[in-house]
């Protein structure tokens, strides 16, 4: 009952946020434009294009599996969720202002006007505002394919900080993070008149947008969170429940077709050559970490299987349109390798990001940026012997991990002074899926008041 108690004023305040946006929102005065005259949109673009934004929208939940089925019984459900809360909460951000933060015009090469298409003003059925930004499907779809990104790349973060975050902060952080970090740099990158675009720095699919950022956000925090005391005493970690993620990596593998060949924007031969290049680095780099775990003395695992395949799903995104096929195996191959070392690495330090996202997403996506700076079609190092595009991708390597690390410190202590990050001891001890939402997948708990034996709802994975 204390923890209910204490949630309300929360809760009350991000109802009353809500509401008001709800309010405004049916009598904001927009304007949603029908197809312009002379403005044709090619039908099997339009339809693929919706069937890739469902796929990605997949990945989240399929995000939730993969990374529920690594944390102890009594996180399961927290973890799960804070992947889940994110199709509610960036939905709504991104209808507001998000979009606009991201796509709207220009200033200065660096954000959009947030006023460009504040709550969608504007995204109907015409051609986006700036033609070399969308072809042949209405702008509103284009919209709705983005929002997908900006929906899971928070969500990556919560991989770090699990089994020790309050769930009303987290709120608050990817809710300011998805502004403040994820818009700007999409508006960088994906937009024409963006800086890092102008220069010319390819990112077909969200390497650098979204893995990077996610992945330094991750390591900061790790930091900032601090240890949890079962990495203090060190306890080892084991996978709750290796089927959950076997079914998550099986997900968000289907789901990244959606993302990287969708990224393509029609139902051409560029969609295509990323479908199949994410498949290949995929399979190479599962194959890949299994070798690895082999030769350093262990047994092949799926858990390794899995957590290569996705490393390689991370690595081949910012190259898989620019690139033939043969590249996207050595890609996946070493991105695999480097991330395996990382991964070992960070298990000797102290450094307790929970479920490796800094080692997989943040060093993966930078092995993938890298190396589409060597392999790309058009401008690569290996392709026409020009180093521009490789030293451009260096720097905007170097640019966008600054930015990310300094912002999301600023963020996570911003949200930290509002609410506290961190649960106490004894709910951390209890576990998140009581302490934060009364819920939990152990069936057969024992009331310690009565004595009686309680069940709680959920799925009974785990016994005593």
């Amino acid at each position: 009952m204390t923890q209910l108690i204490t949630n309300r004023p929360m809760a009350t305040v991000f109802f009353l946020i809500l509401l008001l946006i709800s309010v405004v929102a049916a009598f904001y005065p927009s304007s949603f434009p029908t197809q312009a005259e002379g403005v044709t949109y090619e039908a099997g673009d339009v339809a693929w294009i919706l069937v890739a934004s469902c796929l990605v929208l997949l990945m989240t939940p399929g995000l939730s599996f993969f990374y529920g089925g690594m944390v102890s019984p009594k996180n399961v459900i927290s973890t799960m969720l804070q992947s889940f809360i994110s199709l509610g909460i960036i939905s709504v951000l991104w209808y507001v202002v998000g979009f606009s933060l991201a796509f709207g015009d220009s200033i200065g090469g660096f954000i959009g006007n947030p006023m460009t298409h504040f709550m969608f003003n504007g995204v109907g059925t015409a051609p986006a505002h700036h033609p070399s930004m969308i072809q042949g499907i209405p702008f509103v779809l284009f919209a709705a394919f983005q929002l997908k990104f900006a929906i899971i790349t928070p969500a990556l973060i919560t991989g770090s900080f699990a089994e020790r975050v309050r769930f009303w902060s987290y709120i608050i952080f990817i809710s300011l993070w998805s502004l403040l970090v994820y818009s700007p740099l999409a508006h960088w990158t994906w937009h024409p008149d963006g800086f890092l675009f102008k220069w010319g720095v390819l990112d077909f699919a969200g390497g650098t947008v979204v893995h990077i950022s996610a992945g330094v956000a991750a390591f900061v925090g790790a930091y900032v969170l601090g240890r949890r005391k079962a990495h203090v005493e060190g306890s080892a970690h084991t996978p709750l429940y290796t089927p959950y993620v076997i079914l998550g990596t099986g997900l968000l593998w289907f789901g990244w077709f959606g993302f990287n060949a969708g990224s393509a924007l029609a139902a051409n031969g560029t969609a295509v050559t990323a479908f199949f290049n994410t498949n290949l680095a995929s399979a190479a780099a599962a194959l890949t970490w299994i070798l690895v775990d082999t030769m350093r003395g262990r047994k092949p695992s799926a858990l390794g299987a899995c957590i290569g395949a996705v490393v390689g799903l991370v690595a081949i995104t910012p190259a898989c349109g620019y690139i033939e096929f043969g590249p996207s195996l050595i890609i996946g191959t070493v991105a695999a390798v480097i991330s395996n070392y990382a991964v070992v690495r960070k298990t000797r330090s102290s450094m307790d990001d929970t479920l490796d996202v800094f080692p997989c997403h943040g060093i993966g996506g930078m092995v993938g940026m890298l190396m589409t700076g060597l392999f790309a079609t058009n401008g690569g190092l290996f392709e026409t012997g020009d180093p521009k595009l490789f030293i451009n991708h260096i720097l905007a390597m170097l640019i966008v991990v600054t930015f990310t690390a300094v912002m999301s410190f600023a963020i996570y202590k911003i949200t930290n002074i509002l609410s506290p990050l961190r649960v106490s001891d004894e709910q951390e001890e209890e576990g998140l899926d009581i302490s934060q939402h009364d819920e939990t997948i152990i069936a057969g708990s024992m009331d310690e008041e009565s004595g009686e034996a309680t069940r709680h709802g959920g799925l009974n994975i785990a016994t005593a």
